[in-house]
């Protein structure tokens, strides 16, 4: 580990850094740069463009590349020179502004136009667009992850489908199913919010101080601006907010948060209940050489995986919740509240895809133990009278549940009690025969069906 990790204060920055790579140019204050950057380019070329605008010629295409250029070839030097003009003006999307006006002045045929740089825009104009890009680009990385998760999720339910095994309703032994139909009740749930994430459109707006086109309008009286704006707010792939204060109110920022917070709910839901699989013997572990799984007991091998995957997708719920509840607040039509709360976004992000890391990585690494598993199964007949007190009630035989409740309640029930049972039980032929050949292990109903039924909703 470098010595710059060693002295970070966030583990995302430090032992976890290379979990998190894909999210450093996006998350981080150099993408938040960069993203101001595009913003403010995208919208001096989109101003070029309209004929109302005598004072700002429609570039030619050297122009138009050599602005692209500046979005395109954006560098660690580049947001330097940002943060040192910020030193300065103590102000960071004026500092964007006045670095984009020293490269327009390296370019003889931009440099007329510099004051069309940032026009009429205050900053959160910038910043609202700059974090909803920033945030689809990192939930972009995100759903990558999480689809390797569905995937391996969806594998399981299929290679186990077939495995029969004791479910526990209140930690108790119940009646039984199989590890492929646990997999396949989650797969259904991470696919629907899934789905849900990746249908999610962010809102955007640029519509000056307090949202009215107040200078627009004294500029240029006889432009579109409603129209003008939601043009450009619309290319890009952003759905436009007409009715704001000075903030775009993030709204739909705490809707895609949300989703998050209640994907991660299940992912807790599933490490858990793997934890608890291992636990009971139902799965081991694949062993890698070298590893050591306690320092002091030399046999174990934890279920690190899935605790590092609860850990950091708890974490992640927190500051999820803590954003999506905050930045949909402003006092009146401005307060900065929302601004260093938005700096987090990336550590949600980052803790989420740590989650998954671990996550798959523990997946992958599961092997099922079928003796086990058998073996908690033989040894829990007593999971069959709901069975039989079903067949007792279709037979219209009163008291079916109370007699199977005396016989079983709180015991330890054999083969041989239920066989008694079953042979002195009043009902026909046919359904003694059925009952009598049912065995915890083959009593799944259709658990094998719904584990291979696995549609992408």
């Amino acid at each position: 580990m470098k010595i710059e990790k060693l002295l970070s204060i966030s583990p995302l920055d430090g032992r976890y850094s290379d979990s998190v790579a894909d999210l450093r140019s996006i998350t981080s204050e150099y993408g938040l740069i960069r993203y101001r950057v595009i913003v403010e380019i995208k919208w001096f070329i989109h101003l070029s463009k309209n004929p109302k605008i005598k004072e700002l010629p429609s570039l030619n295409i050297k122009d138009t590349r050599y602005l692209n250029d500046l979005i395109d070839n954006f560098s660690i030097k580049d947001a330097k020179r940002v943060k040192s003009i910020e030193s300065r003006t103590n102000h960071d999307v004026k500092a964007v502004e006045y670095f984009l006006k020293e490269k327009f002045k390296l370019n003889k045929n931009l440099a007329p136009y510099t004051e069309f740089i940032h026009f009429a825009c205050t900053s959160e104009d910038i910043n609202n667009l700059a974090y909803a890009l920033m945030i689809k680009d990192a939930s972009l990385i995100t759903k990558k992850s999480l689809k390797l998760i569905t995937n391996r999720v969806k594998f399981l339910s299929k290679k186990y489908s077939n495995n029969p095994m004791l479910s526990r309703t209140h930690g108790q032994s119940a009646s039984p199913t199989t590890m492929g139909k646990e997999f396949a009740n989650y797969f259904h749930r991470i696919n629907k919010l899934e789905n849900e994430i990746n249908k999610h459109i962010m809102s955007g707006k640029i519509n000056g101080a307090v949202g009215n086109y107040n200078a627009h309008m004294v500029a240029y009286p006889k432009i579109n601006w409603e129209s003008v704006a939601e043009s450009f707010v619309n290319n890009l792939k952003l759905d436009f907010n007409k009715h704001t204060t000075q903030v775009e109110p993030k709204d739909t920022i705490a809707l895609l948060l949300g989703d998050y917070v209640k994907l991660n709910n299940i992912l807790i839901d599933l490490s858990r209940d793997i934890w608890g699989y291992i636990s009971l013997g139902y799965f081991s572990q694949q062993l890698k050489e070298g590893e050591v799984g306690s320092s002091t007991m030399p046999h174990k091998v934890n279920p690190i995986d899935f605790e590092n995957a609860e850990g950091n997708l708890g974490i992640a719920n927190a500051i999820l919740t803590h954003i999506s509840n905050t930045v949909t607040i402003s006092r009146w039509q401005r307060d900065l509240t929302d601004s260093t709360i938005m700096r987090n976004i990336g550590s949600s992000f980052g803790y989420i895809n740590l989650a998954l890391y671990s996550l798959l990585k523990g997946l992958n690494k599961l092997e099922i133990n079928k003796i086990k598993l058998k073996q908690d199964l033989d040894d829990s007949w007593e999971v069959l009278t709901e069975a039989i007190q079903t067949v007792i009630r279709k037979n219209n035989i009163p008291n079916g549940y109370e007699l199977m409740k005396k016989l079983s309640r709180g015991k330890k029930i054999s083969k041989e009690d239920l066989v008694k049972f079953i042979d002195e039980m009043d009902v026909p032929y046919d359904d003694k025969q059925s009952l009598s050949k049912l065995t915890p292990s083959s009593y799944i109903g259709l658990a094998s069906k719904l584990a291979k039924d696995l549609k992408d909703s």
